[in-house]
């Protein structure tokens, strides 16, 4: 600022006045001395409180990190707790995200973008209530620990995806040599 202002007072032709301090806002010393006797202005000296705050060690918080973690979602959404990433979970939440290809009878509806694991959300066990028929329950021996391993149990009575797979492939190597290798093969057996 003060460089512009000699700038501007040497190339106008208008007079200028350099601003003056007031001496009434120059620091005033805080100990001053009359006759032999040095007393300090207690007003302007650090309080106690203050020296034992600066002596203590504490931890500074980005203001804006803070803000952001929250750990549960708010009492509106019934304080869901912010969500524990587990292997576990992320192979279950990639089942959900593909269950149309686990059923074929049933559809449901495409997810549009990128699937992102939600940022409050609980797991639970579903309890059956004492009114329900003992038909519709899973049996203990039936019951897994995650939604994965009861897929792979299902998979294992049904064998439909070990099917499906062998279908996949079947059709992939049709019309390729190992195709046309098959059907010589078949050709040149001989005739019963």
């Amino acid at each position: 600022f003060f460089f512009f202002y000699l700038i501007l007072y040497f190339h106008t032709d208008i007079p200028c006045r350099v601003p003056s301090l007031n001496h009434k806002q120059a620091v005033q010393p805080y100990v001053r001395q009359s006759n032999s006797i040095a007393t300090i202005d207690k007003s302007r000296l650090v309080p106690e409180s203050a020296k034992k705050l600066a002596e203590t060690i504490h931890t500074v918080e980005q203001p804006l990190v803070k803000n952001k973690e929250k750990p549960t979602s708010g009492p509106k959404w019934f304080n869901l707790p912010k969500t524990v990433v587990t292997p576990e979970l992320k192979r279950d939440l990639q089942i959900l995200r593909m269950r149309s290809v686990l059923d074929p009878h049933r559809h449901y509806k495409k997810e549009n973008g990128k699937a992102k694991i939600p940022e409050y959300s609980q797991v639970g066990t579903i309890i059956e209530g004492p009114t329900e028929f003992f038909s519709a329950r899973i049996t203990k021996k039936e019951r897994k620990n995650n939604f994965a391993e009861e897929i792979m149990a299902a998979e294992k009575e049904s064998g439909r995806f070990k099917r499906k797979y062998a279908e996949i492939q079947e059709a992939k190597a049709s019309g390729k040599k190992a195709y046309y290798k098959k059907l010589k093969a078949k050709r040149a057996r001989p005739m019963k």
